[in-house]
C-alpha cells in the first residue's frame, strides 16, 4: 500500500479561472515538468517516473530523456509512458513502490498533478478498479476525434454502471468529469478541478491533502473506473496555480517549414535541456553554450565538463518583436538574462506575461518550454518567467 511524500500541482497562466490554457510554447512535457519540479521542490529520492496522458507529443519515439532532463533526474531511470485517463493515473499511484514520480498532465482544459511516493506520508489503497467499454470519444491513426454525442449514455450506462459495478459505495470526490456531474456522483463537497483527465485524480488528491480529509477517491473515463481510499497520514503538497490571465492577442504569418538538423539537436541536447554550462579544469569560467576553446598554442581543447546553471536571475536587458515574423506569433519578447551566482549571460525568449511587460533588472526563474517544432519534432529549452507570472 503507497504513501505520498508530496504532491505538486501547476496550471498554465492563460485563460479563465476553472478551465486554463497551455501557452504556445507549452505542452505535455513540458507541464509534466513544472508539476515534477514541484513534487520535487521540497527534496526526496525518485527511482522511476510514471507519466499518464492522452496528449503525449512524441508517439513514435520516447519523452522520457526531455522529461528527466527537465526535472534534472538520472538518464538511467525507468520511464513508464501511459496513454490514459483519471482511472490510468489512480491505478499507477495504488500500484506505486516508494520512490516514484507519477505525473499526469492534460491539454484541455490544461493543466498537470505529480505526486512522489516513499515509505511514509499520506496513506492510501486500492479501493475499486473495473474496464467497461463504452467508446463515446474515439481518435483515428492521423489524430480525427469523433465525439458520439450522447452524454446522458456517457453518464448512465458508462459512469453511473461502472460505479454500481464495482460496488462503490458514494466517494468522497469523483475525477474525471466535469463539476457539476462530480457533485452528483459524489458527496457533494469536493473542489471544483482544474482538469478533467489524467491530472484530475491528482488534483482532487492534493485537496483532501491540504484539508487532511479521508475518504473514497474515485478516477472515471468514459466507462472505465480506478479508486483508491485515503486512509490518513500527511502528505506536503506544492502548487504552482499563477492567476488566470487572458491570452494575449498575437499575430501569425505562415514561414517556411524549417527543417530541422538532428545531428546539432544531439549535441545541444544534455546542455540545452538540462541548463548546464561547459567548465574546464584549468578554468573558473563558464561557457554557454558550451564551447570548444583554442590556446595561445593553436591547441584545440575539448575536454570540457557540463555543470548545472542556476535557474534564477535577473534581466540585464529586454528587446520586444512587434514586427510579424514568418512562422512565429508575434509579438514576443527576448531578454537577456544575467544568471544569480555565476557570471554567465543567456539569450532566452519570455513566457507566462505580456511581451511588453518586462523590465531590466526583473527577477525571474528559467523555465522549460518547447520553443519550436521543426520536422516534427519538439525542441525544447529555456525561457524566462518573471516573478509577477509565478506568483
Amino acid at each position: 500500500m503507497p504513501h505520498v511524500a508530496a504532491i505538486g500541482t501547476y496550471l498554465p497562466c492563460w485563460g479563465a479561472p476553472h478551465r486554463r490554457v497551455a501557452g504556445d510554447d507549452e505542452d505535455a512535457i513540458t507541464l509534466a515538468v513544472e508539476a515534477g519540479r514541484a513534487a520535487l521542490s521540497g527534496g526526496g529520492a525518485v527511482e522511476r517516473v510514471v507519466v499518464v496522458s492522452r496528449c503525449l507529443p512524441l508517439t513514435e519515439s520516447s519523452n522520457a530523456a526531455v522529461l528527466l532532463a527537465g526535472l534534472g533526474l538520472d538518464p538511467e531511470l525507468e520511464v513508464d509512458e501511459r496513454l490514459g485517463g483519471a482511472p490510468a493515473t489512480l491505478d499507477a499511484l495504488s500500484s506505486a513502490r516508494p520512490r516514484t514520480l507519477i505525473i499526469g498532465m492534460d491539454l484541455d482544459p490544461a493543466g498537470a498533478a505529480a505526486v512522489l511516493t516513499a515509505e511514509k506520508g499520506l496513506h492510501v489503497r486500492t479501493a475499486a478498479r473495473i474496464a467497461r467499454s463504452l467508446p463515446v470519444r474515439t481518435r483515428n491513426a492521423v489524430g480525427v476525434v469523433h465525439d458520439y454525442g450522447d452524454p446522458r449514455l456517457l453518464q448512465q450506462r458508462g459512469v453511473v454502471a461502472s460505479l454500481e459495478a464495482a460496488w462503490v459505495d458514494t466517494p468522497l470526490a469523483v475525477a474525471g468529469v466535469e463539476h457539476e456531474q462530480a457533485l452528483e456522483l459524489s458527496t457533494g463537497q469536493q473542489p471544483r478541478l482544474p482538469t478533467v483527465g489524467a491530472s484530475s485524480g491528482l488534483f482532487a488528491l492534493a485537496d483532501m491533502a491540504q484539508s487532511q480529509t479521508t475518504g473514497r477517491l474515485v478516477g472515471v473515463e468514459q466507462a472505465s473506473l480506478s479508486g483508491i481510499t485515503v486512509v490518513g497520514g500527511a502528505a506536503r503538497v506544492y502548487r504552482h496555480q499563477p492567476p488566470a490571465r487572458a491570452i494575449p492577442e498575437t499575430t501569425f504569418i505562415p514561414g517556411a517549414d524549417l527543417a530541422i538538423s538532428l545531428a546539432a539537436y544531439e549535441r545541444a541536447f544534455e546542455a540545452k535541456v538540462r541548463w548546464e554550462a561547459g567548465k574546464y579544469a584549468d578554468s573558473d569560467d563558464l561557457d554557454f553554450p558550451p564551447r570548444y576553446r583554442v590556446g595561445d598554442d593553436g591547441a584545440l581543447a575539448t575536454d570540457y565538463e557540463l555543470v548545472p546553471l542556476p535557474r534564477t536571475g535577473k534581466v540585464y536587458t529586454a528587446v520586444s518583436v512587434h514586427m510579424p515574423v514568418p512562422g512565429l506569433r508575434t509579438p514576443y519578447a527576448l531578454v537577456i538574462v544575467e544568471l544569480d551566482e555565476c557570471s554567465v549571460r543567456a539569450l532566452v525568449k519570455v513566457t507566462g506575461v505580456e511581451p511588453d511587460s518586462v523590465r531590466i533588472g526583473d527577477r525571474g526563474r528559467l523555465v522549460l518550454r518547447r520553443i519550436a517544432v521543426r520536422s516534427g519534432v519538439p525542441d525544447y529549452g529555456y525561457a524566462f518567467e518573471p516573478q509577477e507570472a509565478a506568483a
